[in-house]
């Protein structure tokens, strides 16, 4: 399932189409904040009440989406189901390739107590025809990006500071 070409508006709208509660975190939140970066997939925090995980499932269905696995370009099958997310223990990412891209699901990221904290600062940004999306701070993509000490999270972090520093100094991205 190789996507040829990564399509976040697909991906999003799939989610805001079925009124799926989320946040979108990590590469994407940053660039929507003014980072200069490059991301080839999507991350997205999910508010993990029963119903809205069962809307989560549905928006992935209707994508296509397959677990992502190194030797597997067309990913894995799963039970994409409301049971499948609300088994994930917290700390859990789930890594996924779509007919859209990668979209990767974290229930509680690093640094982080999961939706209800990110939401508490999270911003409105209008993507696709109108439609406004929670997108984490750009505090909170520091601070988890910070706590999950991964080495390509390590490499952007001088940027995002500084980008943080500018915007907090000018207020302009």
């Amino acid at each position: 399932m190789t996507s040829p070409v990564f399509d976040p508006e697909r991906m999003l709208s799939a989610l805001v189409e079925r009124e799926v509660r989320f946040v979108l975190i990590g590469g994407m939140a940053a660039v929507l904040h003014g980072d200069v970066g490059v991301t080839v997939d999507i991350d997205v925090v999910p508010e993990r009440s029963a119903e809205n995980l069962g809307r989560l499932a549905e928006a992935l269905r209707g994508l296509g989406a397959r677990i992502r696995a190194e030797g597997e370009p067309e990913g894995l099958p799963f039970d994409c189901s409301v049971g499948f997310f609300r088994n994930l223990a917290p700390d859990a990412m789930v890594n996924m390739t779509t007919a859209a891209g990668d979209l990767d699901v974290a229930l509680q990221p690093s640094g982080t107590r999961g939706f209800a904290d990110l939401r508490r600062s999270a911003v409105e940004i209008e993507v696709a025809e109108r439609r406004c999306i929670l997108v984490a701070s750009l505090e909170d993509v520091i601070r988890s990006k910070e706590a999950a000490a991964r080495e390509k999270d390590r490499l952007v972090l001088p940027r995002l500071r500084r980008l943080l520093d500018r915007v907090r100094t000018d207020g302009s991205a």
